[in-house]
């Protein structure tokens, strides 16, 4: 049986280690997703802040974390007297996030990474997004006739119309998540095949 793991990276964090109170280690995750499902590849879904930094949108399937990483230390050094402290510790956050995904890409993670942009609020505050779910989905359709089963870490509600057609065309879904940020009609929907991140801690937990 051939496992395909996809991972929505947002929906990983914020239902997932924001919420657990733990953080989780990406190389056992995907050391567990071996083991335990045979996955032969982690789609990684997930967003990333490019600070104007230009590329081909068109003939790139994601941003290229090694061109970005030098554009956000070019800034550092060329503008960190001149910043002020917030500015340059927001920098400095955003340049340890692509060095961990250029850990994830070590790992052996296939990524998928869009820029993070910025929506101003009726309220007056700014919420970042990437839209990654778009991604995900389109992922999960284009790569239906190489899986057998798919291994869904997400508890995003969003998925449940491409996930019950997968279903409908004999696709075996897992999904992983946190059982109470899992939306319900995706637990309703994994019924016995859903799996909670609370009783991984032990295998995921990073030391």
């Amino acid at each position: 049986m051939k496992t395909f793991a996809f991972i929505d990276a947002s929906n990983l964090f914020y239902g997932g280690e924001k919420s657990l109170g733990w953080k989780i280690d990406y190389q056992k995750l995907l050391t567990y997703l071996t083991e335990k499902y045979g996955i032969s590849i982690a789609y990684y879904f997930g967003g990333v802040e490019i600070h104007n930094f230009e590329y081909n949108y068109q003939n790139n399937e994601t941003v290229p974390l090694k061109e970005l990483e030098r554009h956000l230390k070019d800034i550092i050094q060329r503008e960190g007297k001149e910043l002020n402290e917030a500015k340059l510790l927001l920098l400095s956050r955003h340049l340890q996030r692509v060095r961990f995904y250029r850990r994830l890409d070590g790992f052996g993670y296939k990524l998928f990474l869009k820029p993070v942009k910025l929506y101003d609020q009726d309220d007056g505050t700014t919420k970042r997004k990437a839209n990654c779910d778009v991604d995900m989905a389109f992922h999960l359709m284009k790569e239906k006739d190489n899986f057998d089963r798919a291994v869904i870490l997400s508890g995003d509600g969003d998925f449940l119309p491409v996930l019950k057609f997968l279903r409908e065309q004999s696709k075996e879904i897992i999904i992983l998540g946190r059982g109470r940020r899992t939306a319900k009609e995706i637990r309703q929907f994994a019924g016995s095949n859903f799996r909670d991140f609370e009783y991984l801690k032990n295998r995921l937990k990073r030391d």
